[in-house]
Order: C-alpha cells, then structure tokens, then sequence
C-alpha cells in the first residue's frame, strides 16, 4: 500500500482528475460569456451603439482576464488535489535528508 494517495500517475485517476478540470474550465467558459454580454449590455445601455474596437477590448479583456484566473486556480486545485503537492513536499523532505 503507497504511502500517499495515487495521483495523476494512476492513468484511472488522472483521466477523472483531467474531466473534472475540463468541466470546471467548461462551466467558467459560460460564466465568462454571460459576463462579456452583461458587459456589452450595460456599455451599450450608458454609450450607444459600439465600436467593434470596444466589443473586441471587451471581449478579450474581461474573456482573457476570467478564463486565465479559471485555468490557474483550476490548475492549482488539480495540483493540490492529486497529490502532487504532498509528493514535492516529501521530495524536498528526503533531498534536506540526505544533505545533512
């Protein structure tokens, strides 16, 4: 029995690990375009008619903003939730060990 639970190393984990974060990416990917139309909306309400230069700045502002915080705090929960974290831990634990 390891002594630590497996991680992304048990391809049967690492395939449920992967689908969880492709879904939590799926369902940011959704939130985000729900917020890039409230955006537009309320732009458009206060400012008329916009330019396509303020759609796209829209867009890849509060798109690339929200997806990218998504990614890394999706890619942290994976990385703490698989164990990768416990195993670099007990890596350094063992190279301070072995340096005394």
């Amino acid at each position: 029995m390891p002594d630590r639970p497996p991680g992304l190393d048990d391809p049967t984990y690492a395939a449920f690990a992967w689908a969880r974060f492709r879904r939590i990416m799926g369902w940011m990917a959704v939130a985000t375009v729900a917020i890039i139309a409230a955006a537009l909306a309320v732009l458009s309400h206060f400012y008329g008619p916009l330019s396509w230069v303020t759609v796209g700045a829209v867009v890849v502002g509060f798109g690339g903003t929200i997806l990218l915080a998504a990614a890394l705090m999706g890619l942290a929960f994976l990385s703490s939730g698989s164990g990768h974290d416990q195993a670099v831990d007990h890596f350094a634990e063992k190279q301070r060990d072995r340096g005394r």
